[in-house]
């Protein structure tokens, strides 16, 4: 089975109406060249990230316009659509909820994952994140059934926890997607290569959504949009402004490449290692 797959890539503003309107122009122009699954990065709807801006400007998911208008979307053009994640206000809890949403071709939300794994970083340039003040960390693993296979969802700094992904695949997943809004510095010296090892280490294909370029809020994103193949290779790949990138992907290659190197098949219990003590001590 063949599944003709896009990426869209975008530079999220601090406003929500403008960047509903560019991503869902690029989703229209994804779904032209033939894409049935159109996948968008993390943070899509809204990326702000000074103090107090995101909290007056998130919406609860009942009335949340962006997903309002991507499910509109989807409907419209008969296609899946995951909005690689949302800044979501939450009824029970000051933070938000960064909630990564997978749209039916009927506009039904068909998965909801709320990122695991909170970015609470200080980098060598000066730049600062502490996402666990905004937002409250998820709590389950999602793996979503579609008509081409079960795609497992994860956002962005989640990549960094092979575990995860070892669990997804271990579930069913055939398909990972990782909306992201990497920084430039950790992009450059890390998304590929973890990437790659995601998708090897599962075999499965990974669909890598990213935003890219100057925001609004001061945050400078890596771009470089991936479509990874069950065996590590790059299928298509975005540069560093927005656009659209499209691969076809044989889902046969997944158990090609988990017949060829059947580590899922080879987990073993082991003990935790002990703390040595130095001689003397």
């Amino acid at each position: 089975m063949i599944l003709r797959a896009a990426c869209v890539q975008v530079t999220s503003a601090a406003e929500i109406a403008p960047n509903v309107e560019t991503s869902s122009a690029l989703v229209r122009e994804a779904h032209a060249q033939g894409a049935e699954f159109i996948a968008m990065p993390e943070v899509v709807n809204l990326c702000e990230m000074r103090p107090g801006q995101a909290d007056l400007k998130a919406q609860p998911e009942a009335t949340e316009p962006a997903l309002a208008a991507y499910r509109e979307l989807a409907a419209e053009l008969g296609i899946w659509l995951l909005a690689g994640s949302l800044a979501v206000k939450l009824e029970d809890d000051a933070r938000m909820a960064n909630r990564s949403f997978l749209i039916d071709p009927t506009g039904a939300v068909a998965a909801r994952y709320d990122k695991i794994h909170m970015f609470d970083v200080d980098l060598k340039d000066g730049e600062s994140y502490r996402e666990s003040k905004k937002f409250r960390p998820g709590e389950r693993a999602v793996v979503a059934q579609t008509p081409w296979a079960p795609i497992g969802m994860t956002i962005c700094y989640d990549m960094r926890f092979a575990y995860l992904y070892r669990t997804l695949a271990q579930a069913g997943a055939r398909i990972i997607t990782v909306p992201a809004a990497f920084t430039r510095p950790t992009g450059r010296a890390h998304w590929h290569t973890l990437l790659r090892a995601r998708a090897i280490e599962t075999g499965c294909f990974v669909i890598a959504p990213a935003q890219c370029g100057d925001h609004e809020d001061g945050r400078k994103t890596y771009g470089h949009s991936l479509i990874i193949s069950p065996w590590g290779e790059v299928l298509a790949e975005a540069g560093e402004t927005p656009g659209v990138i499209v691969a076809d992907l044989d889902l046969a290659k997944v158990d090609e490449a988990r017949t060829m190197v059947p580590a899922l098949r080879h987990d073993r219990e082991f003990a935790a290692p002990e703390t040595l003590r130095l001689a003397g001590e």
